[in-house]
């Protein structure tokens, strides 16, 4: 391992969460590797541009419904010369359907030479969340794989219709 490699790839972290903080898209996007693969329980995104228009799509709602409650805070980032982990907290109002949301995720990952962020893998419990996001359609079905692939896509074609109105 080296020191120098281990430092960047925390520094990555920590940049990348404080422009989370900020709901700084483009810095966050700027985190990532050309073909980055980010996943959690709604995405599973392949490339910058996507994980990217990920982000830049959270932020914009997040602003636009939310921002008098937004916070996100984070901890126990680790890094050594290819891999890497941090836990973090949002606080946010889900825009679909304007619920408070308290989420814990655990975060993953792995990056290139450079310091960028080559894989990224965020978990969290999808009950816990879902009920919280959704209410009770989510406390009755969080737990079912049903509402997990509704969940992801609907999050796949949100993210499209965003994607289609960027400039490419």
């Amino acid at each position: 391992m080296t020191a120098a490699a281990a430092t960047t790839n925390a520094q990555t972290i920590e940049r990348f969460y404080s422009a989370f903080s900020k709901l700084d898209a483009a810095t966050m996007e700027a985190c990532y590797a050309p073909d980055a693969v980010f996943d959690d329980e709604a995405f599973s995104l392949r490339g910058r541009r996507e994980v990217g228009g990920m982000w830049r799509m959270l932020a914009a709602a997040t602003q636009a419904k939310g921002a008098d409650v937004w916070r996100l805070t984070w901890r126990d980032v680790k890094a050594d010369d290819t891999t890497g982990s941090a836990h973090w907290d949002a606080h946010y109002r889900f825009s679909a359907t304007g619920r408070l949301v308290d989420n814990s995720i655990d975060a993953r990952f792995t990056f290139t030479p450079e310091g960028l962020i080559a894989t990224h893998r965020d978990s969290f419990p999808f009950w816990t969340w879902s009920r919280q996001a959704l209410g009770t359609p989510g406390l009755l079905l969080g737990w079912t794989p049903v509402l997990r692939k509704k969940v992801r896509a609907t999050a796949a074609t949100n993210l499209a219709a965003f994607l289609a109105r960027q400039p490419s």
